[in-house]
């Protein structure tokens, strides 16, 4: 009987973890949305040079980082999946938010600074396991954003010609 009632409360807190889960990850993507549309007027590069006619008048180095974990459901089915092999498909999102959210912190730092564009992009990510082994799987991912911020000159616009850039 005690076996019987210790199996359902693990089944009702994988039930609960898989819930609060989906509804945190659901609305961190929808927050995600909302932030990178606000700040889709700042262009972005991975180039290493400026494009063509900017003409920097100040730079400086911007960054986003974040630290994620996912759920102990999630959790709970990459081991039965790594003991079968095949893709961790469940840690797909958390990837896909943790890059999004270092990229979208980055655009913010970059923001804040007065830079109006952000060029040689890179992004990293690292894992960080329990005790440092292999053995215990990925409880938390880190993900970094870094850039260099640009502030580009403003070309006075004279009646008759498109605004510029």
């Amino acid at each position: 009987m005690d076996a019987l009632i210790g199996l359902g409360l693990t089944a009702i807190l994988l039930i609960a973890t898989f819930i609060i889960g989906q509804k945190g990850e659901r609305d961190h993507f929808e927050d995600l949305r909302r932030r990178e549309a606000r700040l889709r007027v700042m262009p972005v590069t991975t180039f290493e040079t400026l494009p063509t006619g900017w003409e920097p008048t100040g730079s400086g180095i911007v960054t986003g980082s974040v630290v994620m974990s996912a759920d102990y459901f999630k959790r709970f089915v990459a081991g039965f999946r790594k003991f079968f092999g095949g893709r961790l498909t469940m840690y797909e999102p958390l990837l896909d938010r943790a890059r999004r959210e270092a990229v979208v912190r980055m655009l913010e730092d970059a923001q804040k600074k007065g830079f109006d564009a952000v060029i040689n992009v890179r992004i990293e990510g690292s894992r960080i396991n329990r005790s440092g082994t292999e053995k215990d799987g990925v409880v938390a991912v880190e993900m970094l954003a870094y850039g260099t911020g640009i502030k580009r000159a403003r070309k006075p616009v004279t009646p008759g010609t498109p605004k510029a850039a």
